[in-house]
């Protein structure tokens, strides 16, 4: 992918709500439900779906301006790690460079969440490189083959694993149950409850990684990332949704499908009705938690000319037109 501001359009200092609002827009025009067989439109729109992805989320942003992450959030070795940058110890000691006083290098990953090498700390593991290549532990004065446990941090013997799970919007508000691969390739049966917001982390007792002797094993942890809706918007607990009609629709009314979170239900729009006229959906928003009143879905009806008006329909305007003038913009004064 490109420059994910590229694809979206928006300069680099856009804030988060206008990187938003670009969104919407792009996945709109390119979403593959009003594309339908066009192989160009859908991959353009895995591409602004995946640049929303990285900006939309204002840490993935940070560090991709940073430099730590390319376009499709991977990470860039060597930059942008506090252990690329190298460390100084009080004895001098310089690592993760060419400009270390000791000569000694220690190899693992930019990134890191808990245990490396069978369930020790990665830090204390450097820490004992080091004192061996002092000849004993840092600041005691001990020779080689000195005992220095009793200064030492003790090991980790159960590891906590944390993962970041992207939910569909329409999972997310109405809950699903579904088998989820963790990175080790362990196979968990996952409950997403309904109304589920961004950022939830669900615990998974016992699937971390296991503990040595007779302790448990740790747990997983798993944030939740609710993915954007070309259609849909969430407010607290209700749901928002842009309905197109058509112009005799408007005026003759009409009983038409509207898509939500739950499925599709029908809804009967008035004679006369205008652009921008809010109707409501009860209990077809967010479900309720412990027991509350469901949330509702708000409609707003968007009037849509014909994308080529005939001159039929052109002349007929202009003579009605002529004979019942009327002003829609009075109330603005």
């Amino acid at each position: 992918m490109t420059d994910p501001y590229k694809v979206l359009g928006v300069s680099q200092s856009a804030s988060q709500d206008e990187i938003k609002s670009a969104y919407r827009k792009l996945a709109k025009k390119y979403h593959p439900d009003l594309n339908q067989d066009n192989a160009e439109v859908a991959k353009k729109f895995q591409e602004v779906s995946a640049a929303y992805d990285l900006l939309g989320d204002p840490a993935k942003r940070k560090r991709y301006d940073r430099g730590e992450i390319d376009p499709e959030g991977r990470e860039r070795r060597g930059r942008g790690s506090f252990w690329s940058k190298g460390w100084k110890s009080r004895s001098g000691y310089q690592g993760g460079g060419s400009g270390s006083t000791r000569g000694n290098t220690f190899n693992f990953d930019d990134d890191f969440d808990g245990d490396a090498g069978g369930g020790a700390d990665p830090i204390e593991e450097i820490l004992k490189q080091w004192r061996a290549s002092q000849g004993g532990a840092a600041g005691s004065g001990a020779g080689p083959g000195a005992n220095t446990g009793a200064r030492s941090s003790p090991r980790r013997t159960s590891q906590d694993l944390r993962y970041r799970l992207k939910v569909p919007f329409v999972e997310a508000v109405a809950g699903i149950k579904k088998r989820v691969t963790l990175s080790d390739g362990k196979v968990v049966n996952l409950t997403i409850p309904p109304g589920t917001e961004e950022g939830t982390v669900l615990r998974l007792k016992g699937q971390g990684k296991p503990a040595h002797g007779a302790l448990p094993a740790g747990d997983a942890y798993l944030e939740l990332n609710v993915e954007p809706h070309a259609s849909f918007t969430r407010d607290g607990n209700d749901i928002l949704l842009d309905l197109p009609i058509t112009l005799q629709e408007a005026i003759l009314g009409a009983s038409v499908t509207v898509p939500t979170v739950h499925g599709p239900v029908s809804l009967k729009i008035p004679k006369g009705s205008n652009g921008g006229k809010r109707m409501r959906l009860r209990g077809k928003g967010v479900p309720a938690k412990g027991g509350g009143d469901d949330g509702d879905q708000y409609v707003t009806l968007r009037l849509v000319l014909p994308e080529k008006p005939d001159a039929e329909f052109t002349q007929f305007i202009e003579k009605w037109g002529a004979t019942h003038a009327y002003n829609p913009r009075k109330h603005l004064g």
